[in-house]
């Protein structure tokens, strides 16, 4: 049987990177998936080519109405909640903390931390329902960062944001161990998303030395590759994986190790 056959799993930043990755591994493990992005063409055009049952509403991960109704369209479309990947995020470009402009600093806090929060507030109610009416069992992951369990010069908005979503990890991992809901952050250094890719603009050679610049400080001296993330989050989500919660998974290259 299919790791994640029958069950329903919401995937958030779910068109690109890690989201849609996440989101083609789950549909091939039997999961029905209810996926969110802010550009609803290219949503669908990822809902499209999923061999699953799809549901979708794009929107802003800080609009607090967007988790509500996510949540209320997993229940109505499919009758039940059992993995949540909340992976929709942002970051702003690398710069020392005082020039890092207001509203930058605003929207990152809002997207990367806020908007974990408010879907969360959502999620672990319609999950608890569930383990008290039948048992049922249920599973978040949240994309934090290595930028969240280390500093990150030149980061350090993203870092903080990050930070937060580490400590709202484990905080809320605890309030609910009793409830039938596990809470795991995955932790990626750069990876080979167009979050990153996007920024090495240039010649070949330019954008060797940027990669090389980035992993400057990563054992392995090399990004992620999309799939060996993904490869954590199934692990931290998988239905066997039943006695770890509350961790924070480094999939970073050996930098924590050091």
């Amino acid at each position: 049987m299919r790791k994640f056959e029958g069950l329903t799993v919401l995937v958030t930043g779910a068109s690109g990177g890690f989201g849609r990755r996440a989101a083609e591994r789950f549909a091939a493990q039997g999961a029905r998936l209810v996926l969110s992005d802010l550009d609803e063409d290219r949503l669908r055009q990822t809902a499209d080519a999923l061999d699953a049952e799809c549901a979708i509403l794009a929107g802003d991960i800080s609009n607090e109405q967007l988790s509500k109704d996510l949540v209320a369209l997993a229940i109505a479309r499919f009758g039940r909640l059992d993995v949540a990947l909340n992976n929709a995020g942002i970051v702003h470009e690398m710069s020392k903390l005082p020039r890092v402009p207001a509203d930058v600093v605003r929207k990152v806090i809002e997207v990367d931390l806020i908007g974990m929060i408010f879907a969360m507030q959502y999620q672990l109610p319609a999950m608890e329902r569930q383990f008290r009416s039948n048992g049922s069992r249920s599973s978040i992951v949240n994309i934090a960062s290595v930028a969240g369990i280390a500093g990150a010069p030149r980061l350090a908005v993203y870092s903080a944001a990050k930070h937060g979503v580490v400590g709202l990890t484990r905080s809320a991992a605890a309030e609910y161990a009793t409830k039938g809901i596990r809470i795991n952050a995955v932790c990626p250094s750069f990876a080979r998303t167009p979050m990153v890719t996007d920024s090495m603009r240039g010649t070949p050679e330019e954008c060797s030395t940027a990669e090389i610049e980035l992993t400057r400080g990563v054992p392995m001296k090399r990004l992620a590759e999309v799939d060996e993330v993904v490869e954590v989050i199934l692990f931290a989500a998988d239905p066997a994986n039943s006695f770890m919660t509350g961790q924070t998974l480094a999939a970073d290259g050996g930098i924590t190790a050091v």
